[in-house]
């Protein structure tokens, strides 16, 4: 194989693994800038893995829940109110979906927080921008340090 095909492979990977629930950009940014890929484009391509997967849970959520309560609805029970979704309000009122935006892509995943933050009554469209907006930002900071170790690693 030629070494531009591994490198085009590498980063196919790097939007595959970016757009893993649990695995995201945050971790595979560094890792595909330290196996030696372009920096840019792991970065770019990572976070839109990323964004395509938060965006999908978001929309995905929204229809799933929306399923669930009509079929609760036609057997005459009433909306479905546990301690763990109580918990998850109380946790959301407190901190928002920018606090989710903050903890999401280490606790969590950006796309668990997108799907939660839909559930407590954000719409699809901003929980998938405050949520993709945080992926940026964490993978921004994760790309950071391996870029600079990469380029000043490589001085005399």
């Amino acid at each position: 194989m030629t070494e531009s095909l591994v490198e085009q492979l590498g980063l196919l990977g790097v939007f595959i693994a970016g757009a893993v629930p649990w695995l995201e950009a945050v971790v595979v940014i560094p890792v595909g800038i330290l196996l030696g890929l372009p920096v840019v484009w792991t970065v770019v391509l990572a976070l839109a893995g990323n964004v395509a997967t938060i965006v999908l849970f978001a929309a995905g959520s929204e229809r799933i829940l929306s399923a669930l309560a009509r079929r609760r609805e036609k057997q005459g029970k009433p909306p479905q109110d546990d301690s763990r979704t109580a918990r998850a309000k109380r946790i959301f009122v407190r901190y928002g979906d920018v606090g989710m935006a903050v903890v999401g892509p280490l606790l969590i995943g950006t796309q668990f927080a997108a799907a939660i933050a839909v559930s407590l009554g954000v719409s699809v469209w901003r929980a998938s921008v405050v949520q993709s907006l945080g992926a940026l930002a964490w993978g921004m900071l994760a790309g950071l340090g391996p870029a600079l170790y990469v380029t000043y690693s490589s001085l005399p």
